[in-house]
């Protein structure tokens, strides 16, 4: 490699993330990344609001893997975390189908919201932004709701539903950020990026994403 070509190197980001549909978003953004999963329990604190918990997850996820990266890197790491709220009720990954039925019955034909945080942490820095996303299914009866669960698809999604996947025929109305929803709000963290010198649609033609 000589001078030049190193010095066209695009400056990417480590995603404190092993989840594929954080990656398929960077990758569409033009984001150059590694993936260091972080070591944060998700657990809801005591009188913690959805917004807050979902912040703070996203700030620590990121922070985590900024503390296990060597002492003399520079990272720049990116956390996110995603969760659905209906009645007040936090809605994370179901634990079974049992559970993953219940939260989609609770959905059905009514209006929820999806919150998405994405934070962006360096040594000496931390900046942070919130997506907020009006989603409304249509009726969902208890047939199509126990194939949904046989898909597989709602094993590991917050709310027990993929908006990118089968669940997109649940949706009457979206009123927010559809990346958002997936689990991660491209423009907010686009913006973020930018803060750390960290621009967008920078890969080489053809080149699919990812740092080596």
């Amino acid at each position: 490699m000589n001078q030049h070509d190193h010095a066209r190197q695009p400056q990417g980001v480590t995603l404190a993330s092993a989840s594929p549909r954080r990656q398929e978003l960077l990758r569409q953004i033009g984001v150059p990344f590694q993936v260091v999963n972080h070591q944060v329990p998700e657990t809801l604190l005591d009188h913690e609001s959805a917004e807050q918990f979902v912040t703070r997850l996203a700030r620590e996820k990121a922070r985590d893997v900024v503390r296990r990266q060597p002492a003399d890197a520079s990272p720049v790491v990116l956390g996110a975390d995603t969760v659905v709220v209906c009645d007040d009720r936090i809605l994370g990954k179901p634990v079974d189908g049992e559970h993953a039925i219940q939260m989609l019955s609770l959905l059905s034909a009514r209006e929820h919201h999806v919150l998405s945080a994405v934070a962006v942490v360096s040594r000496d820095h931390c900046r942070e932004a919130l997506s907020a996303t009006k989603v409304e299914f249509r009726r969902l009866d208890p047939a199509e709701l126990e194939a949904y669960w046989q898909s597989g698809e709602p094993r590991d999604k917050a709310g027990a539903y993929a908006i990118q996947g089968r669940a997109a025929v649940f949706v009457r109305n979206l009123q927010g950020s559809y990346s958002g929803v997936m689990g991660l709000p491209l423009y907010e963290t686009a913006e973020l990026l930018a803060a750390f010198d960290v621009p967008c649609w920078q890969l080489p033609e053809g080149d699919p994403g990812g740092l080596p």
